[in-house]
């Protein structure tokens, strides 16, 4: 079915409003590209989390463990209304002031002008 919608720049839109929210601590801008009903998998052997107040709960520690965040993506790969790209965020721990940096893939499915399934999949290194 044609939407119309040009899922590439559409996922691209959606990774760096995500990955800008990630870095800054701001968990509304990150929560901003889900629909209301969305499913988030941390990695490939997490349990899902449906609904975007689940996903919320999930990522509203971050801000007070991670500080002087990065969020970088690569090129948006897309097939139908999937698109895919790798990521990485690097990191200070507010506890030990250790540097981390993470890295992997993203996978998510769209609905509208929002993702409905976000899949990742990431090492940490330091």
């Amino acid at each position: 079915m044609e939407t119309g919608i040009d899922i590439g720049a559409l996922g691209r839109q959606l990774v760096d409003t995500f990955g800008k929210g990630w870095a800054k601590g701001n968990i509304a801008l990150l929560l901003s590209v889900f629909t209301e009903e969305a499913v988030f998998v941390e990695t490939p052997f997490s349990a899902p989390l449906k609904g975007k107040e689940s996903i919320g709960k999930y990522w509203l520690e971050t801000p007070y463990h991670q500080s002087e965040a990065t969020f970088s993506s690569g090129e948006i790969y897309v097939a139908g209304p999937w698109f895919s790209t790798e990521f990485k965020c690097v990191f200070r721990r507010r506890r030990t002031g250790q540097w981390t940096d993470v890295r992997g893939s993203i996978f998510c499915e769209t609905e509208g002008e929002r993702i409905s399934e976000m899949r990742m999949c990431w090492e940490r290194r330091g």
